[in-house]
């Protein structure tokens, strides 16, 4: 499965749950599955280059979203 057909499957998903597919929403999943990020700041300033009105906290929300669906997984690392 090719890139746009993950984010047309996962946008069918969020319609089915009732979200609203909002341009933001879909440049923030082209981003998030172009590259593998280690936190939502990255992500942020990925969209941030091909949309400067995108806020930090809608990234916060598309990628809790994302984790609430099971779509993604946040892993968290300890370094000691």
């Amino acid at each position: 499965m090719n890139q746009e057909e993950k984010a047309e499957a996962v946008i069918r998903q969020l319609r089915e749950k009732g979200y609203r597919i909002t341009v933001q929403r879909k440049m923030l999943l082209q981003v998030i599955l172009e590259n593998e990020y280690t936190s939502c700041k990255e992500i942020y300033f990925a969209a941030k280059e091909r949309d400067r009105k995108v806020g930090i906290a809608t990234v916060y929300r598309m990628v809790q979203l994302l984790e609430d669906m099971e779509l993604i997984h946040k892993e968290m690392v300890v370094h000691l």
